[in-house]
């Protein structure tokens, strides 16, 4: 891992909303600390307009947003991951590209605010509620001492973050 800048990568199947809340909030949260990047193993066309409108009323960037294939990370040339973080059960239980650096990983499920139906209200009430459990996540993420941890405590830790309120499902769940 560097010393400098971590490279994060949140991984979703669409890319339009989960993981692109959770890159929007680390690199404003962590900036100077943390690089953080999106992407989908199926992307969808376009952002979620819901996940854009809830980033900007709380103030995240939103500039630049768009859905990424997770190919784009594992090709010659792309940035080298510290962390790799999947924020949708399906896109933990798939098969990953290998990702140059061997990333720590960890699941951080949560429930797909963009699968809400119902007036506007109720899935922009959905997306901020994603939005604040991501944050919750991110915050735990930042607070903790990279440097000073080895990996087995720094994977605990990663792991942990992961069945903080909110979340969808164990990863050893997902994988069998």
């Amino acid at each position: 891992m560097t010393d400098s800048v971590y490279n994060v990568l949140f991984l979703c199947t669409g890319n339009s909303a989960r993981s692109i809340i959770a890159e929007s909030i680390l690199n404003k949260d962590g900036r100077g600390r943390f690089r953080a990047y999106s992407a989908g193993s199926h992307p969808k066309d376009a952002v979620n307009p819901f996940a854009l409108k809830v980033l900007d009323s709380y103030g995240y960037p939103t500039q630049g947003a768009r859905s990424k294939d997770w190919d784009e990370f594992a090709a010659p040339g792309a940035p080298e991951m510290d962390f790799v973080f999947t924020v949708c059960d399906n896109a933990a239980g798939e098969i990953c590209p290998h990702w140059p650096g061997q990333p720590m990983t960890a699941h951080w499920g949560i429930e797909d605010p963009a699968a809400v139906e119902g007036t506007d209200l109720e899935k922009e009430r959905a997306f901020v509620t994603a939005l604040r459990y991501l944050k919750n996540r991110i915050a735990a993420f930042t607070a903790i001492p990279i440097d000073r941890l080895d990996k087995l405590k720094l994977g605990s830790r990663l792991e942990e973050i992961g069945r903080m309120e909110g979340a969808t499902h164990d990863r050893a769940e997902i994988q069998s």
